[in-house]
């Protein structure tokens, strides 16, 4: 019971009373800062994806035809591929 009655008759410091300024003051500061980061993260995403649009329609490569696989694979005589072949 003495130490209780001790703590009752202290004298509470001054940066105690500050200390949820601070707390509240940091935590707007954090808040502002993941409200930038999420804006710039769409912007990035906005360029991005604008950019591939543009370089997608605006270079148009030529079409080339892919060789087939036959080196790594042999043509079986009942494939689909060669089912369908008229040679």
């Amino acid at each position: 019971m003495d130490e209780l009655r001790i703590l009752n008759e202290a004298q509470v410091p001054v940066e105690l009373d500050t200390l949820d300024d601070r707390i509240l003051a940091a935590l707007a500061g954090r808040q502002r800062e993941a409200s930038a980061v999420r804006r710039m993260m769409a912007v990035a995403a906005l360029v991005s994806l604008g950019g591939g649009f543009v370089a997608g329609s605006a270079i148009v490569p030529p079409a080339i035809a892919a060789s087939p696989l036959t080196p790594l694979i042999p043509a079986t005589p009942l494939a689909p591929s060669t089912l369908l072949d008229s040679r």
